[in-house]
């Protein structure tokens, strides 16, 4: 097995990964606090993909890729993932609101 070393070449081969064969797929996150690290693992029993991490900022973009395989499982594989990065944009620009006086 041999980690990836691009985040995007990993997401896009695990998506291509899952949509080939979703029923024998498996997405695996270990984290181990001792060491710091973050291992994600996409597999079908024939392929492995891992890609290995200790930067905390990359927290964000496994949760995206949390969010694609939560829709690509709950919507079939043939879902357009795109929807998934236009709604955390959308989030991620909205305002907050103050804590101050309503008026």
């Amino acid at each position: 097995m041999v980690y990836i070393e691009s985040w995007d070449e990993f997401v896009d081969k695990s998506v291509q990964l899952f949509r080939a064969d979703p029923q024998s797929s498996r997405y695996v996150m270990k984290y181990r606090h001792c060491d710091g690290k973050l291992v994600l693992k996409v597999t079908d029993n024939r392929e492995c993909l891992k890609y290995k991490t200790d930067q905390a900022q990359e927290i964000k973009r496994m949760e995206k890729l949390n969010n694609i395989f939560f829709m690509l499982m709950t919507r079939g594989p043939d879902v357009d993932i795109t929807e998934a990065s236009m709604k955390e944009q959308a989030e991620s620009q909205r305002t907050k609101k103050g804590r101050g006086r309503r008026q």
